[in-house]
């Protein structure tokens, strides 16, 4: 078992090997791991975990640069996650490779950062200045007849954009030719689809890449129909989760 120690970050969002995140860093124990990831030699990756919320907020009622200078701060790396962190987060996250790290004239920092590796939570320390977190990295089998069924995700994903854009819905796709390769076509697919943070994780901790291209197959053929059936969907909103301030 391959372990691996790094910093922890937790969103109110899924990442997804192969995507980019852009972070946008105003909390002090944030800024302290992108204080402490600046220390890494440039040509080293600078790398951190993200993980879902299963329970407990992304940002802590008030904190360094929010709106409210009078409200009561809270305060620590765990602020906002309960006394025991490790149970308010999914167990399946993804490593961040930060290609760009700025800071920002206030302290704050803009950050841009790609998925690489799918990583299991096995502990969490709190006792930084920032949450850092065990992990054990999560090989990506391709599974069975992975190759046909990203054919058969990739035609059900472009009906489905197809279906979306006849609904007025926002378009989840540049037009840019689509990866034939099983498990990025499978993570591409799965961080396009506007589904909820549990579904999206299921996606993520899937046993093997066939077996989240299978899931995605449902999913995309069951959407479809909604729509086609629905052509304005006006809780789609519903199934976005909120924007992250960090």
């Amino acid at each position: 078992m391959t372990t691996v120690r790094l910093p922890l970050f937790p969103l109110n969002s899924v990442l997804f090997p192969g995507l980019v995140l852009p972070l946008n860093i105003f909390e002090e124990r944030y800024r302290a791991m992108m204080r402490d990831l600046l220390k890494t030699p440039e040509d080293e990756p600078r790398q951190f975990a993200v993980v879902a919320i299963r329970d407990g907020h992304e940002v802590a009622p008030s904190a360094p640069g929010m709106p409210d200078p009078t409200a009561v701060l809270a305060r620590g790396p765990a602020a906002g996650f309960g006394d025991d962190p490790a149970q308010a987060f999914h167990e399946v996250g993804c490593i961040a490779d930060a290609a760009t790290i700025r800071e920002r004239a206030d302290g704050s920092f803009e950050v841009l950062a790609t998925g690489t590796t799918r990583v299991r939570l096995l502990s969490v320390d709190a006792s930084g200045p920032f949450l850092t977190a065990e992990l054990e990295e999560l090989p990506e089998e391709p599974g069975e007849e992975a190759g046909a069924l990203a054919e058969g995700v990739l035609r059900a994903f472009r009906q489905y954009q197809k279906r979306l854009a006849g609904a007025r819905e926002r378009s989840l796709s540049t037009g840019a030719e689509l990866p034939d390769e099983p498990a990025v076509v499978s993570y591409l697919v799965a961080a396009a689809m506007m589904h909820d943070i549990p579904a999206k994780q299921r996606l993520l901790q899937a046993p093997d890449t066939a077996a989240r291209l299978r899931e995605e197959l449902t999913m995309l053929r069951a959407e479809t129909a909604i729509i086609r059936n629905l052509p304005s969907l006006p809780a789609s909103e519903l199934t976005r989760g909120p924007t992250s301030l960090n």
